[in-house]
Formats: C-alpha cells, sequence, structure tokens
C-alpha cells in the first residue's frame, strides 16, 4: 500500500504512524533502535504489505497491467489504491483529509530525529509537494507516475499509468472497495497481535 492508506491503517497511534512510514527504509538490526511502538508500527507495515501483494483482488487488478506495465504492477495499484482513498475519504474517516494529512506531517515531524537519512530526504519532498493530497486528483496522479518513472532505471511505462486508471477507472474501484475492507479488518486484528505479543515479553 501507498503512504495516505498507511497513514490511515495507523489507527490514530502517533509512533505507530512513524514506524508504518518508514518500513520500507529500516533493514536488519536497526529496527531495534527504535521505540517499542514505532517498532510495531514498522511490523505493521511489512504486514499490511504482504497481505496486499497476496490479495487475489489485488492480483486480479495487477493481472491486467502487467502487461503494459511488468513488475511496476504491483507499485502501480498500491498508487491507485490511495487514489480511491482519497477520493472517498469520507467513506472511512470523520476528519477532513486536508487536516488529517496536516495532522500526520505534524506528528511526522515531531518524531524526525528517528527518521533513517533516506526516509529525511524523502520526507521533505512529501511535505514540499504535499504527496498524500495529490493523490486525490487524475493531474496529481500524473504528476507522481511521471516522478516514478524518471527515478526508474528501466523503462517502466509509469509517465502513463493514470491513463490505464482512467480506462479501468470503475472496476478498480470496485476492487479498491472490496479490498480495503478486508485490508482495515487485518490491520487492526494484526497491529493489536503485535502489540499483545510485545506486551508479554
Amino acid at each position: 500500500m501507498n503512504y495516505l492508506a498507511h497513514a490511515y491503517l495507523s489507527f490514530g497511534q502517533d509512533e505507530v504512524l512513524v514506524g508504518n512510514f518508514m518500513g520500507d527504509f529500516v533493514k536488519g538490526k536497526m529496527m531495534n533502535t527504535f521505540p517499542e511502538e514505532v517498532q510495531n508500527g514498522i511490523k505493521l507495515h511489512r504486514a499490511i504489505d504482504k497481505f496486499t501483494d497476496t490479495h487475489p483482488l489485488v492480483r486480479a487488478g495487477q493481472s491486467y497491467l502487467r502487461p503494459q506495465f511488468g513488475h511496476y504492477a504491483t507499485v502501480i495499484t498500491d498508487i491507485y489504491f490511495d487514489y480511491y482513498l482519497s477520493k472517498n475519504w469520507e467513506k472511512y474517516s470523520r476528519i477532513p483529509l486536508e487536516d488529517f494529512i496536516q495532522n500526520t506531517f505534524t506528528t511526522l515531524k515531531h518524531h524526525r530525529q528517528l527518521f533513517p537519512d533516506r526516509f529525511a530526504n524523502m520526507f521533505q519532498w512529501m511535505v514540499q509537494d504535499n504527496w498524500l493530497l495529490k493523490y486525490g486528483k487524475i493531474k496529481g496522479m500524473e504528476q507522481t507516475f511521471i516522478g516514478m518513472s524518471r527515478r526508474t532505471s528501466f523503462d517502466s511505462k509509469m509517465e502513463v499509468a493514470h491513463l490505464a486508471l482512467l480506462e479501468k477507472e470503475a472496476e478498480f474501484q470496485v476492487i479498491f472497495f472490496a479490498f480495503f475492507e478486508d485490508l482495515e479488518t487485518f490491520a487492526r486484528e494484526k497491529l493489536l497481535e503485535i502489540q499483545e505479543a510485545n506486551a508479554g515479553h
């Protein structure tokens, strides 16, 4: 999943949010240097990504994209899901999206001393260009995919991924609603399981 979903699936727990955002940037023994709840957020991030990558509905969406985009189909569906989460935000949260995003950035800034260097650099751009708000508009999606395409070593074709979304917007929305319901249930239960396991040590 992408960043807006990871923020939402931190369920209002600040240190879990920090870990959930940094999950891709923490390797090996680095994990042990963080406070326990941040570690829980990192573990949750990894569990969410694994659940997403193996979910049959997500795989069905990716199978449509794979002939054109190859293994980048996985990244593309993650970003598509942030688009639908943003567009349908009121279905999931009573907090207005712009307020939620500002709260997220404020919480992350408060814990910036914990950031791995690579994440700190990326976070600066994330705030400056307000990536989380961009995801809800096709123009923002286009800009996001063009930026990602420039950063890939190979011809990813991601610069046109927004067109594939436009072409199958209704179909991907059906996938998103059904999948995200499963994901939210899984993430709530998984976080509780992780926290209870750590509390027992």
